[in-house]
């Protein structure tokens, strides 16, 4: 298996997650142009937050989907379950949003934000209450299009979410005089909502033909409602703990030195490290989807330790270049303190993105092994790091920045420990993680 045929099998996937991780930089450098952009910037980096957090059991129904939706009954009960799931999440971001004890439990109580950043939380997630109803129902619709071989469309899908999202804020930002966040919010909720509508247009043909009551129905066990929940809980469960990092760092600064400085700052930095990280989002995909025996597996280590070291490369060279500045105080606009803060801190990830790639390797290949338990067990190691390193620095009052730093490389690092230990002990006696593989690589 070449190199070239794993990067152009690679390459597709990348870019639709690197056009998702630019919309954050266009929503921000826009607010950064409007009037009180700190508060503003702050506040919109905790309603993103909050919003993916409560999105966060529906994120793998791309994965549930792929999987499970053969045929006309199967779609039929993974629709009814997504439906579900979408009503369920709904309720609870409305009742977050509008007037229940819960905003202040949240806001005040458990993240201690500051009042002058929370009342402009909630104008936000107002705006944002079908965010998770609309990414649960176009995920569920992508994984029939992937299931189907049509994975350009899902490619597609994404540059219309951004031409949505950039399009109306840049729009409002020129037009109006509306509030940064009240902006933001709704050029993320226009984003989600035309990738829905795109992929519920484009996805037609595949339910009128391959999904079809008179389409061959699938020789595998008929899927239940309660298989079904059993199947996606451990992918749900995932994504929860991944999401949980996020207000797990905003309660945190909230709690340092210089909280709104630091709650500003996050957001631009976390867009960074997660354009950063767009080539390990991609690369479990391929990992799944290319590696079968001996024969893949040298080809597929060679492909993400040259992916490890490029993207380490790369993320140094922005880091410690003019093009950090650059991007900080043109692109984004930020204000000095902001922008100063935010520069000093870029430092401290240099090797975050390379570990996240040996992460997604590792993930890869234990999910191709169907060995997710382990998957489930690794993200739950990295989350309590995460939280015992953020209570340090909370009660030693370290700098906001640094703790989330020290936090997120520590909990990387012993993450990768456990899934490689795990992922060696899975695969078999000849081949080993980083040593001699044991197996000559083949062409495809």
């Amino acid at each position: 298996m070449r190199q070239r045929y794993i990067l152009w099998f690679w390459w597709p996937l990348f870019a639709s997650w690197l056009l998702m991780a630019a919309e954050g930089p266009i929503i921000s450098a826009a607010i950064n142009r409007l009037p009180n952009e700190v508060i503003m910037l702050a506040a919109m980096g905790i309603i993103t937050s909050l919003s993916v957090t409560i999105e966060s059991p529906i994120i793998n129904l791309l994965a549930t989907s792929t999987a499970l939706v053969r045929d006309h009954e199967s779609y039929k009960l993974v629709r009814r379950f997504t439906l579900h799931w979408c009503l369920a999440l709904t309720i609870i971001a409305f009742l977050i949003a509008y007037y229940t004890p819960l905003f202040d439990l949240i806001l005040y109580q458990w993240l201690d934000v500051p009042d002058e950043i929370a009342q402009w939380v909630r104008p936000g997630m107002k705006i944002m209450v079908f965010w998770s109803a609309a990414i649960g129902w176009r995920r569920f619709l992508q994984g029939i299009m992937i299931r189907n071989k049509q994975t350009s469309k899902v490619a597609y899908g994404t540059g219309i979410r951004l031409l949505a999202s950039g399009g109306t804020v840049i729009s409002l930002a020129l037009l109006t005089e509306w509030p940064g966040v009240v902006i933001g919010s709704t050029g993320l909720m226009a984003g989600v909502l035309a990738e829905a509508l795109y992929a519920t247009i484009v996805v037609r043909p595949i339910i009128h033909e391959a999904l079809a009551p008179s389409a061959q129905p699938s020789s595998n066990t008929a899927l239940t409602y309660r298989s079904l929940f059993w199947f996606h809980l451990p992918l749900a469960a995932t994504s929860v703990l991944v999401l949980l990092m996020q207000p797990m760092i905003t309660s945190s600064l909230a709690r340092l030195a210089n909280p709104t400085i630091s709650l500003a700052a996050w957001p631009v930095l976390f867009q960074v490290l997660l354009m950063a990280r767009a080539s390990a989002m991609a690369l479990p995909e391929v990992v799944i989807a290319l590696h079968e025996n001996a024969a893949t597996f040298a080809p597929l280590r060679k492909f993400s330790l040259y992916l490890t070291a490029a993207t380490t490369a790369l993320m140094a060279l922005f880091v410690f270049s003019p093009l950090a500045n650059w991007y900080i105080f043109r692109v984004q606009d930020m204000t000095a303190a902001v922008g100063e803060l935010t520069l000093s801190s870029l430092g401290l990830f240099v090797f975050f993105p390379g570990m996240a790639v040996i992460t997604s390797w590792l993930r890869g290949l234990l999910i191709q092994g169907r060995h997710t338990r382990y998957v489930n067990i690794g993200m739950g190691i990295n989350l309590v790091i995460t939280a015992v390193a953020l209570i340090i620095g909370v009660l030693q009052q370290w700098p906001g920045l640094v703790a989330a730093a020290v936090a997120l490389n520590i909990a990387s690092l012993g993450e990768v420990a456990y899934l490689a230990w795990r992922t060696q002990l899975s695969l078999p006696l000849d081949l080993t993680l980083f040593g001699h593989p044991g197996a000559k690589p083949s062409r495809p």
